[in-house]
């Protein structure tokens, strides 16, 4: 698989991830988006993967979902490369 490709199977994966760990927690976009400090709007692009966050939105959201980032990164990893 080339770079790019890669690159954006792991975003596609991040996307997926942080959906998912939002839906298994019960919250909505609106409570993710107030924790992180982020638009309501910022948090539905990244999920549809319209939009990759920077490296700081990343990291707000996953505070806000209490999840560590390294866990997630590697698992959209191991995902992408499947």
């Amino acid at each position: 698989m080339s770079k790019d490709k890669t690159r954006q199977a792991i975003c596609a994966a991040v996307a997926r991830i942080l959906k998912e760990e939002r839906n298994r927690r019960g919250l909505s976009l609106v409570t993710v988006a107030t924790k992180a400090g982020l638009s309501r709007q910022m948090i539905s692009f990244v999920e549809q993967e319209t939009r990759n966050p920077t490296l700081d939105s990343l990291l707000r959201i996953c505070d806000a979902l209490d999840v560590d980032i390294q866990t997630v990164l590697k698992r959209a990893t191991r995902e992408a490369q499947q």
